[in-house]
Order: structure tokens, then C-alpha cells, then sequence
């Protein structure tokens, strides 16, 4: 296979809203690269609608000691405090940041940044919803996706797009570059670097009712993952109460912001009884929980009492037209849903992992419990920095981006101007070369799309808002059998240009992997907490739950892989657990 070789200082990996963030604070200090699957507009940051969250007192007053507090809350006392701590502070800056680079903010008749209500956000530790999210109507991601893109460009940043990374080099125990397969020629391109910043994004396409876009298959977490290197958290995984019913479509938290209600079958504003503080804007976790229980016990709409309602009928329309003209089409163009007249059908969907590479607050990846990887960085939904713990709170996501994104290219790139240039490994590009040509070449007679529907249905069905350790193992059980059926899978298309068939080939070796880590972490974790919860384990634990899950790739000399867990404990400085009521 052809080869070609570059030379950089920073290599970023990923072009959605972190890696972007990244590569204008990097490019401006050391030569930078970024590497993307997709055209970097196409990113899923893009898809993000309701805001993003700071403390500006714009609207009502505010501070950021208030919003560590609810992101501490939020996350069920999972959350590092520190990075929660760094995270708020910087998020009036980094607000501010993005006003000033043009990002075309919803404003307030003075002139300012206007905000709004999202969920698990208060006033006074607890005592009220208060107004905090920074927002351009509906389509916030959007917004800060194409602003970044505009500044990226305007400051010259080396763009690779449509390349795919497969591997991470790693040369003396420091990164030492990457390998991208080219999606428009089959090229393979070796990319040495000082320094890599990973920011891939998440891997919501294992379970099949996802509000996630299709290229997100944690390539990231997988590539760290096959070097044995760790993965935190990953049992805690995100459910957003309202995805469109059977379909997953995201229906953005700011429509319950605006004062959108959600209803059961016999119209009763069912949240009330859950968290009659902020009822509607209670955490995600609990509002996802609340809805399946609804509909578990038979108060839930359709012919199969599948789903609940989001009513917005009560709200003026020029509030809506003004506020959510996106999410209101998405109902019109995928339900046939007048969201001026009728409840919208939703149900929750599978939306963000919380867990991911571990890093410390500088972004720096860890290689164990503690010591970094030198050179190397991650940051966004790839990253568990924790920030989120587990359960992340509406518009942390937006904001986690820019505060982490920030940093990580920073100090990438700061690490960058005085370490040593390493010599790649020998054959860098072996492994790649290897991959793409087993699969490529490859006579099984197993298909790509058949058994990534069985392992999103067995996720979607034992691993979702609701587990016991009777389902976990079955997930466990069906995973297994999918991982000797993925050793005979084939492709049809053997040819190197644009080869999709390859492409979703061999991320559907990622997803098989995550899917173990995050079914394996679950069975261990003997607790409920956040957006883990255990039927028969329903309560949270503190005693010997409240710690990190870091999970390890064993390769036995066999060649079998097994998973090790081990835990490391949850930083904390101001706020000590206490009962989770709202």
C-alpha cells in the first residue's frame, strides 16, 4: 500500500468543537495538524442545540460556586471537583471568547447574552432554577462549530479532512505521532508529532435508538484501548429523556427550558411527583428514569404505551418560532407532529458517555491511575477528565469543549516547543496496513450490518436506562458470541476509493470492544448511580462505590484479552455527598 509520510509538532485527531477549540490555541504557538473522518462542519458538536452553560448573571443573579455545585449534584458526586471547579470559573471566558469571535448569541432587548433554564441548574445550591444557559436558539453546537471553523481558518490551520486515524504511535512510553488511512485514495499516511491531541468524540452508535450520528463509534477510546492504555467510567452512560419516540432523534432540553411540560397518558405532569423542586428540569438521568418508569407501570402514550409527551402547546408561538425552530421541524419532518397543537411522542435516548480516556485537569492522558502519557492530551466526549461523573448536566458538554479543548491545545502545545523529536517505531504503518488488508482481503462470510444490529439490540435491550446483573451478563453473553462472528466478517467492497464497507467494518471493531468495557464496568459497579442504574442494586453506595472504575486490556500470551478493573478515588475539595433531591 502507498505511503506517505508528514511531519508536525501537534497532531490533533478530531474536528468537532474540542478539537477545534484545540487547534486555535495551538496553531498559534506550534506547527498543528488536524486530522478528521468528516468534513470538520459535519461534526457531531453540531448537533448540540440547547446552550451552553456560565455563570454571567445576565438574567438573574448567578455565580460559578453555584454551578459547581449543581455539576457535583448532576453527576451524583462522581465528579472530580477540581476539574468542576476549573471548568466553571472558565466558562464566563469562555463564553466571552466565543462572543467575540462572532458566534451570534440570542440576546436580551439591553444588548447582552441572554440565558435561559436547563436542567439540574439553580440558584442557591439547590433552592430554584435559575437562568444560565448561553444560547443561539436551538442550534448553539451549530453556532460554535462554524464559528471555530471561521477562526481555524483565518488563522491557516493544516486541515486533513476525510482522513481516518487507526493508530496511535507511541515511541520510549511518549506519543510520537499517528497513522490515518485516507478515505479518497486508500493511501495510508504516517503523521509524526510531538505532542496528540485526542478528540474523537463519543461512541453512542452501540446502542441502536441514539441520538448520536453514525461516525460515532469511539475510534478514540478504541485506539487508546487496543494500546493498553486505561478507560474510566465507562459504565455511565448518558440517556436524554427526550429523543423522538422510535426514532431517537434529539429534542433538545431547552424546549423544557422555554416551558415545555412533559405528560403521561392521563395528562398528568408526571415530573411532579419525581422532583417537585424543578420538576420538568430535574437532571437527565432522573428525567429519563422517571419517563421509563411511567411507561413501564402503563401510563404511557400510543397503541403500546410506548412513550410520553412533550407539550408545548401552552407556550405562544412566536416563543417557539423564536426559541426552537429546529427541534419543532424535526417533530413536523420525522412525526407529522404540529408541535403548535399537538404533544410531541418522545422517549429517552442514548446521548453522551460520560466516561472515556482518563486525563488530569491540564488534559494530559493518564497511561494508569496517575502518571501521564507524555505528549500525549484528550479532551470533549473522549476524554473523562471527570467532569461529568456520572451524569453531566445539559449544556456542561458545550462548555466542557471549550474549557478542556482550550487547555489541552495549550499545553500541547506548550509541551511541544521543548520536548525532543522522536523517532517513529519501526514499520509505523504495519498495523494499519495489516488491519485494512485482513478486512479488505478477507473470504468470511459474516456481514458488518447484521451483527452491529445485534449488538445495538442486545445494548438497546440490556444495557440501557434500566440494568440488573441478570441482563448485564446476557449483554455480556451476546457480546461474546458477536466477537467470534466479528473474526469472520468480509467486506464486498474491495476497492480503495471512498470504501464505506471498509469504513464501517472497522469501526464496528471498536464499538464490539467498548460495548465489553462498558457492559464488564456495569456488572461490577454493585450501586445505582447516575445514569447507571441497578434494579437489584438500587441504591447509591458510598462506601464502595464512590471511586472511578479504570478498566485495563489484559492480551494473555494466548492472544486472548481479557478486562482487569481497577479503581482510583474521586477528588474531592468543598462539597461531600449528601442525598441527591431536587
Amino acid at each position: 500500500m502507498e505511503i506517505e509520510f508528514h511531519s508536525y509538532d501537534v497532531l490533533i485527531v478530531g474536528a468537532g468543537g474540542a478539537g477545534m477549540r484545540a487547534a486555535l490555541e495551538s496553531s498559534s504557538r506550534a506547527r498543528t495538524a488536524v486530522l478528521t473522518k468528516l468534513y470538520p462542519t459535519r461534526s457531531h458538536t453540531g448537533a448540540a442545540q440547547g446552550g451552553m452553560c456560565a455563570a454571567l448573571a445576565n438574567v438573574e443573579d448567578d455565580n460559578w460556586e453555584w454551578h459547581t455545585f449543581d455539576t457535583v449534584k448532576g453527576g451524583d458526586y462522581l465528579v472530580d471537583q477540581d476539574a468542576a471547579e476549573v471548568m466553571c470559573k472558565e466558562a464566563i471566558d469562555a463564553v466571552l471568547d466565543l462572543e467575540k469571535m462572532g458566534l451570534p448569541f440570542n440576546r436580551t432587548p439591553e444588548g447582552r447574552i441572554d440565558q435561559r433554564r436547563f436542567g439540574g441548574h439553580t440558584r442557591q445550591h439547590g433552592e430554584a432554577p435559575v437562568r444560565r444557559s448561553c444560547f443561539a436558539a436551538d442550534r448553539t453546537g451549530h453556532m460554535i462549530l462554524q464559528t471555530l471553523y471561521q477562526q481555524c481558518v483565518k488563522q491557516n490551520v493544516d486541515f486533513f479532512n476525510e482522513f481516518y486515524v487507526l493508530d496511535l504511535l507511541i515511541t520510549a512510553g511518549r506519543a510520537s505521532g499517528v497513522v490515518a488511512y485516507e478515505l479518497a485514495t486508500g493511501r495510508i499516511h504516517v503523521f509524526a508529532g510531538k505532542a496528540v491531541v485526542l478528540a474523537t468524540g463519543g461512541f453512542g452508535k452501540v446502542f441502536r435508538t441514539t441520538s448520536n450520528a453514525h461516525t460515532l463509534t469511539g475510534d478514540g477510546m478504541g485506539i487508546v484501548w487496543r494500546k493498553g492504555l486505561p478507560l474510566e467510567d465507562m459504565e455511565f452512560f448518558q440517556f436524554h429523556p427526550t429523543g423522538l419516540a422510535g426514532l431517537g432523534v434529539l429534542l433538545s432540553e431547552a424546549a423544557r427550558g422555554e416551558g415545555g411540560i412533559l405528560r403521561n397518558k392521563d395528562g398528568e405532569r408526571f415530573m411532579e411527583r419525581y422532583a417537585p423542586t424543578i420538576k420538568d428540569l430535574a437532571p437527565r438521568d432522573m428525567v429519563a428514569r422517571a419517563m421509563a418508569n411511567e411507561v413501564r407501570e402503563g401510563r404511557g402514550c400510543g397503541p403500546e404505551s410506548a412513550y410520553v409527551m412533550l407539550d408545548l402547546t401552552h407556550l405562544p408561538r412566536e416563543q417557539i418560532d423564536a426559541k426552537l425552530p429546529d427541534i419543532t421541524e424535526f417533530a413536523r419532518t420525522y412525526l407529522g407532529v404540529e408541535p403548535y397543537d399537538e404533544p410531541i411522542p418522545v422517549f429517552p435516548t442514548a446521548h453522551y458517555a460520560m466516561g472515556g480516556v482518563p486525563t488530569n485537569i491540564a488534559g494530559e492522558a493518564l497511561f494508569n491511575n496517575q502518571d501521564v502519557v507524555p505528549g500525549l492530551y484528550a479532551a470533549g466526549e473522549v476524554a473523562c477528565v471527570s467532569v461529568h461523573g456520572a451524569n453531566r448536566l445539559g449544556t456542561n458538554s458545550l462548555l466542557d469543549i471549550n474549557v478542556f479543548g482550550r487547555r489541552a491545545g495549550f499545553n500541547a502545545a506548550v509541551y511541544a516547543q521543548s520536548a525532543p523529536k522522536l523517532d517513529l517505531p519501526d514499520d509505523p504503518a504495519a498495523f494499519v496496513i495489516h488491519l485494512i488488508e485482513s478486512m479488505r482481503d478477507g473470504a468470511g462470510t459474516e456481514r458488518v450490518a447484521a451483527i452491529r444490529g445485534e449488538l445495538q439490540a442486545t445494548m438497546d435491550l440490556n444495557a440501557q436506562v434500566y440494568r440488573t446483573e441478570g441482563s448485564l451478563k446476557q449483554a455480556l453473553s451476546d457480546i461474546d458470541g458477536l466477537k467470534t462472528r466479528y473474526a469472520n466478517v468480509s467486506v464486498q467492497d474491495k476497492g480503495k476509493r471512498f470504501n464505506t464497507d471498509l469504513l464501517e467494518a472497522i469501526e464496528l471493531g471498536f464499538l464490539i470492544e467498548l460495548a465489553e468495557v462498558l457492559v464488564v464496568s456495569a456488572l461490577a459497579r454493585n450501586e445505582s448511580r447516575g445514569g447507571h442504574f441497578r434494579e437489584d442494586y438500587a441504591t447509591r453506595d458510598d462506601v464502595n462505590f464512590m471511586r472511578h472504575t479504570m478498566a485495563y486490556r489484559q492480551l494473555a500470551d494466548d492472544g486472548s484479552v481479557t478486562i482487569r478493573l481497577d479503581y482510583k478515588p474521586v477528588v474531592q475539595t468543598r462539597y461531600r455527598p449528601m442525598e441527591r433531591k431536587y
